[in-house]
C-alpha cells in the first residue's frame, strides 16, 4: 500500500459509506460531517455496508487521490463503535486491508525514545 508522507493520521469513517460517492461526495463527508481537513494529507478511509469496499482518499500535494479496494470473497474487519471516526496509525491500516483485525493482540507496542533528560 502506498503512504504518500511520512506520520500521516489515518482517519477511519465508522458505519456504512454510499460507494457511489468519489472524491468530491468523500471530501465533503471529510469536512462537513467529521470537521477534518481534506487537504491535510492525511488519509481518510471509507467502508460500504457489505464490508467488501474501501476508499481511501487523501491530498497529495496537487490534487486528490482516491484508492480503491473491493475484495471478491470475505470481507474486511471494519471496526465497529458509537463513535463516528477513528484514529489508526499505518501498520493498523496494513492489517485492516489484509482482513485482520485493526487490535492484534500479538503485535509489539510501538516504542518512543527521547535523549532529552
Amino acid at each position: 500500500m502506498f503512504f504518500p508522507a511520512q506520520n500521516l493520521k489515518v482517519y477511519i469513517a465508522l458505519g456504512t459509506t454510499d460507494m457511489r460517492k468519489a472524491i468530491d461526495g468523500l471530501s465533503i463527508i471529510v469536512s462537513e460531517k467529521f470537521n477534518l481537513d481534506p487537504f491535510s494529507g492525511h488519509l481518510f478511509a471509507f467502508c460500504n455496508r457489505k464490508q467488501n469496499i474501501v476508499k481511501i482518499l487523501y491530498w497529495g500535494r496537487n490534487g486528490f487521490c482516491l484508492w480503491h479496494k473491493r475484495l471478491e470473497k470475505d470481507r474486511f474487519q471494519w471496526p465497529r463503535s458509537k463513535q463516528e471516526i477513528m484514529t489508526i496509525g499505518s501498520q493498523e491500516l496494513t492489517w485492516l486491508m489484509d482482513g485482520l483485525s485493526i487490535h492484534q493482540k500479538k503485535a509489539h507496542k510501538m516504542l518512543k525514545y527521547s535523549t532529552i533528560f
